[in-house]
């Protein structure tokens, strides 16, 4: 009998999660350096 290779196509579920959530991680940091105390955007 011959063993099954199963060969890896495409990106895994896992690599997909972990991007998905250092992309929100990210926006997150984003976000909350962009928003000033109250709420307002600061421009530099």
């Amino acid at each position: 009998m011959r063993e099954k290779k199963m060969k890896n196509k495409g990106i895994t579920l896992i690599a997909l999660v972990v991007t998905i959530i250092i992309l929100l991680i990210l926006a997150g940091v984003t976000i909350a350096t962009l928003m000033g105390d109250n709420g307002n955007v600061k421009l530099f």
